[in-house]
């Protein structure tokens, strides 16, 4: 490590401009206690205890004409390779690798392996609850033409290897996207429109491998003045998945008002559409949150949108907010009262109640230093008996979950070097 460090100094010192490097770390361990987590828990099962970790190593380096940054990453389980083992179970993986070329003041090319993170997280967002996060191979062309304005290009082509014909895709994962995103602000007011058109691959009648295009069109309001913040967002998804045609949208909004300077109190609401158990049509009604941090969103307990209910009957939350913070501490609690958009029924044919159920979830955090941050969280879901069609298991089970997690970012080395 010295000798990197040492290569890097001496390269900064060669040149005649300003540079800054930093060399940071992350070290994540995370105590997770399921009972019922993103599936209703059956009558034979016990609960699932363990701990996971994320350790990354971060370098960041910034020039007048260049940004580079680097995240190597390591996730693990505690105890998922024995003590005297000569290898690791998921080794040591480039979660982040990118280049960003400042052509001039308003035009940049961002390149290589890197989050997408915009607005809410609700379309596209680095998934940071999760260990291993979200991260894609892209280039994004930016014009920023002052602080209020600023639009992005984005592309991705992925294929299995280097190649010399045509292969099919047989990695988990879009074909190919492209989007436009622009952002502008006026005062307390900001609008964001998001245009994507996402390629996924699938196999036709005859086996072959063809890919479908759906599209992603809308946009996302907020306000914030004084003790108020609102937002509202809509978007619709056209096109076709594995050749069915898709119509879906999604609706949300969201309002929070400070009672005094320690307290928080909010009402929201979102509907996901969905398509009838029970339908004779060709068509795809449910909405897609495809890169989103869905995490944040429908509950903590994953129920919905975190590797599931894609395809499904849709989901309408309505959910409230009171929070506190004062200095270090803070505190939360979110009851969600969840339903289905569409029509479910059972292996009989019968349809049943679109009432899913209610999830309380409570998150207190402390933060010990500006490195050191420490969060707990408790949530359980009441369930009905919809929500044992759609996730099997039982609902007169409880069905909790509990975690701690603590969060250790300190700076290792940071140097600036100046122009002579």
């Amino acid at each position: 490590m010295k000798t990197i460090l040492t290569i890097l100094c001496l390269g900064l010192v060669m040149t005649s401009y300003t540079q800054e490097f930093e060399l940071s770390t992350e070290i994540r361990p995370r105590f997770e206690y399921r009972h019922g987590f993103k599936t209703l828990i059956p009558d034979d099962e016990d609960a699932a205890s363990f701990v996971s970790q994320r350790t990354r190593l971060y370098l960041n380096y910034k020039s007048e004409k260049l940004n580079a940054f680097v995240t190597f990453q390591n996730v693990r389980v505690w105890g998922d390779v024995a003590t005297l083992s000569t290898s690791d179970k998921n080794g040591i993986a480039i979660h982040q690798a990118w280049a960003q070329l400042l052509l001039d003041s308003k035009f940049s090319l961002k390149m290589g392996r890197q989050e997408i993170s915009y607005d809410d997280h609700r379309i596209f967002g680095n998934v940071g609850w999760a260990q291993q996060a979200r991260s894609h191979d892209a280039l994004i062309a930016t014009y920023q033409p002052n602080a209020k304005n600023r639009l992005d290009f984005g592309l991705a082509m992925n294929e299995n290897a280097e190649i010399l014909f045509d292969t099919e895709y047989a990695v988990n994962n879009y074909k190919a996207f492209q989007y436009l995103w622009y952002h502008t602000d006026f005062n307390a007011v900001s609008l964001s429109l998001l245009i994507l058109n996402n390629g996924l691959p699938y196999f036709d009648e005859n086996e072959e491998q063809q890919v479908d295009y759906n599209q992603t069109i809308g946009s996302r309001f907020t306000f914030n003045k004084n003790k108020l913040k609102a937002d509202a967002s809509i978007y619709l998804q056209t096109g076709k998945i594995a050749d069915t045609d898709l119509s879906a949208y999604n609706m949300a909004a969201n309002a929070y008002y400070n009672i005094s300077e320690n307290f928080t109190t909010g009402l929201g609401v979102e509907y996901l559409s969905g398509t009838d158990m029970n339908t004779t049509e060709n068509t795809l009604k449910s909405f897609n949150p495809w890169f989103g941090t869905n995490h944040k969103f429908n509950g903590l307990m994953d129920y919905f949108y975190v590797g599931n209910h894609a395809n499904s009957v849709g989901l309408l939350d309505v959910n409230a907010t009171l929070a506190y913070q004062k200095e270090q501490f803070s505190v939360k609690l979110v009851p969600h009262f969840f339903s289905s958009a569409a029509t479910v029924v059972d292996n009989t044919r019968k349809k049943m109640s679109n009432a899913l159920g209610t999830e309380l979830d409570l998150v207190l955090g402390y933060k010990w230093t500006k490195d050191i941050n420490f969060q707990a969280g408790y949530s359980q879901l009441f369930a009905t008996e919809t929500m044992e069609v759609l996730k099997s298991g039982n609902k007169d089970n409880t069905n909790n979950w509990a975690w701690l997690m603590v969060t250790i970012k300190p700076s290792l080395f940071k140097t600036v070097f100046k122009e002579d």
